[in-house]
């Protein structure tokens, strides 16, 4: 079976949780006997050779925005004069590289991540004849934290999965947010979650890079720490205002915010505006070790988006040794049945799950073995055969 999938980004060039989720995947769509040529809108070395990696444009990965606004929709506007032509002209670059791939290319399935190839992949399946399959790892209604997000945005991912052949949604509740808002029918959409492979996780060198932090720690301090984009989409305003609860409660404690986004200062005056800056540390973007090790450091990660269609982030925290408290509104709650869980505007419900947590000797170290086990029954080589099922089941059909 030969893939031809299309893509945004992929470690170690890569801002966020959907590169690794296709890295991951494709590792173990690769253990399964499916050749993969990766299509990215960026030249660069990955070192990588379990698939083929291609340049759709001939651009050095410095010219190329991987940051994390790269995601934010509402880049991609439209004004008066029509669409923001500079945000979309790379879009049909892409578009034009992957046409140029599919002329010369033998392939079986088509397979796309998100609504930043979906332009891309609806030409390569006119062009080519194959069979398509989108894996939507978030929707613009999802990014707008459950609001009317970019129309331009929602036009493509609509007309994405209406073209596609199939669909993979990475959770339940992504597939309820798609048939509901896109009014896609159900019996076109497959969930298959997302999951993290342990051995892509080593640690590049001991010790703890966080050492101001650990400084607190051997003082008598809680770690609490989120990790992600400073966006509507994250909850975080209702986290610090559940920081304020917790530090009036529990004085040692220190909240860790990891990231960036269009809502970073806002978040900042915020946390100044509530009386808690000493309190709380904004660690900006990190990847790899510092990102790991802020794991590590952590009494309790949360995740209290407002309406997250997985997330990875809680998984990697387990794993690190961190036990977690997510919303209910998001994927990763589905196969997390031990995590504590809260609706992401109960405030005072979350402000008591994790004083609870920081204030026992042992409910920590209790809900991490039970969500480690929830985490040995979830895997990537799991998944991989059910989207081989897909892509068979789809070749067949055509």
């Amino acid at each position: 079976m030969k893939v031809l999938m299309l893509g945004w980004e992929i470690p170690p060039h890569n801002s966020g949780g959907l590169g690794v989720a296709c890295y991951q995947l494709c590792q173990s769509l690769s253990a399964n006997n499916v050749d993969i040529e990766f299509i990215l809108p960026y030249e660069a070395n990955h070192n990588i050779d379990f698939m083929k990696l291609t340049a759709a444009v001939a651009r050095p990965i410095n010219e190329v925005d991987l940051s994390q606004q790269a995601y934010d929709s509402s880049r991609y506007s439209v004004t008066r004069e029509g669409l923001n032509s500079q945000s979309f002209d790379y879009f049909d670059e892409y578009t034009m590289g992957v046409q140029s791939v599919v002329s010369s290319t033998e392939f079986d399935i088509i397979h796309a991540h998100d609504w930043l190839t979906f332009r891309a992949a609806i030409a390569a399946k006119q062009q080519s004849g194959k069979p398509l399959i989108v894996h939507v790892h978030a929707t613009e209604f999802d990014r707008s934290g459950g609001n009317h997000g970019n129309s331009v945005v929602e036009e493509i991912e609509y007309f994405g999965m209406m073209i596609a052949d199939r669909i993979i949604a990475v959770s339940q509740l992504t597939k309820e947010v798609i048939m509901k808002h896109y009014n896609i029918p159900a019996d076109k959409i497959d969930v298959i979650h997302n999951s993290i492979d342990p051995e892509y996780y080593q640690s590049v060198s001991p010790g703890n890079d966080y050492h101001y932090i650990q400084k607190l720690k051997e003082n008598g301090y809680s770690v609490v720490t989120n990790a992600g984009r400073h966006t509507i989409q994250k909850g975080l305003h209702n986290f610090l205002l559940a920081a304020k609860e917790v530090i009036f409660r529990a004085p040692k404690t220190i909240f860790l915010l990891v990231g960036a986004g269009d809502q970073y200062y806002e978040l900042i005056e915020h946390a100044a505006g509530l009386g808690i800056s000493k309190n709380v540390i904004f660690a900006d973007f990190q990847r790899g070790k510092r990102l790991h090790d802020a794991f590590e450091i952590s009494d309790l990660f949360v995740m209290p988006s407002v309406s997250e269609p997985f997330g990875l982030v809680p998984l990697e925290a387990i794993h690190f040794g961190t036990p977690t408290l997510v919303t209910k509104q998001s994927g990763v709650a589905e196969i997390l049945h031990n995590a504590l869980k809260v609706d992401y505007w109960d405030v005072g419900n979350m402000a008591n799950q994790i004083t609870a947590v920081i204030q026992s000797n042992n409910l920590g170290s209790t809900l991490l073995s039970a969500q480690q086990e929830d985490m040995r029954r979830s895997s990537w080589s799991s998944a991989a055969k059910n989207i081989v099922g897909i892509y068979e089941s789809s070749v067949r059909s055509v």
